[in-house]
């Protein structure tokens, strides 16, 4: 699925959007979500901390798959109430040819906290 670019923006506008990485340490089911979806938390080190996301990646993640796993996150986004959740970060990921997310991952193990530049 291609979408065409978003528009031109300037390496200001880039800076303020904050991506760290970080560690999933827990990660559930979330069958109150209107579209499958998985409660993650994510570790984004000591000064981000521990922040709560809900990733509908169930196409090809299982909740106990990703312990562990690291992965990319939009940590400087306004919470957002899902249900009874509330998602504080946009962990990122990329659609596949069917649709489904793929998540947005670091080659090498990182520390937990490190900004995408």
């Amino acid at each position: 699925m291609s979408e065409a670019q978003a528009p031109q923006i300037t390496f200001d506008d880039f800076s303020k959007v904050d991506i760290r990485v970080g560690t999933i340490v827990e990660a559930d089911a979330f069958p109150q979500a209107r579209k499958p979806a998985i409660k993650l938390v994510i570790d984004f080190g000591p000064d981000i901390g521990r922040k709560t996301s809900s990733a509908q990646i169930t196409a090809h993640y299982q909740p106990s798959a990703l312990l562990g796993r690291q992965v990319l996150a939009v940590v400087n986004f306004a919470p957002r109430r899902i249900g009874p959740y509330v998602s504080e970060v946009l962990t990122l990921g990329f659609s596949d040819a069917s649709g489904a997310i793929v998540l947005a991952m670091p080659e090498r193990s990182l520390q937990n906290g490190a900004r995408l530049f």
